[in-house]
């Protein structure tokens, strides 16, 4: 098989978004899927996330601008 045919699939299987398709390569390659990290964080670090989520969609955050100001004037930057 030439190189050409070879970039060709990889490309269609970039492009595509059939499930049954990926699966289906997935399957002929023996990849298996990768863990998900949440499931390696400690139970800390994932309260955490949830806390920070959370903040975020009660609208309780500072914007970048104004961390940026803060480090700026803290500073004297």
């Amino acid at each position: 098989m030439d190189i050409a045919l070879k970039y060709k699939i990889i490309s269609e299987i970039i492009n595509s978004n059939d499930e049954r398709v990926l699966n289906a390569v997935k399957t002929l390659l023996n990849i298996e899927d990768e863990s998900d990290f949440w499931d390696e964080l400690n139970t800390e670090d994932q309260a955490a996330i949830d806390e920070g989520l959370e903040q975020l969609d009660k609208g309780q955050y500072i914007s970048r601008d104004s961390v940026r100001e803060e480090i700026k004037n803290r500073f004297n930057f």
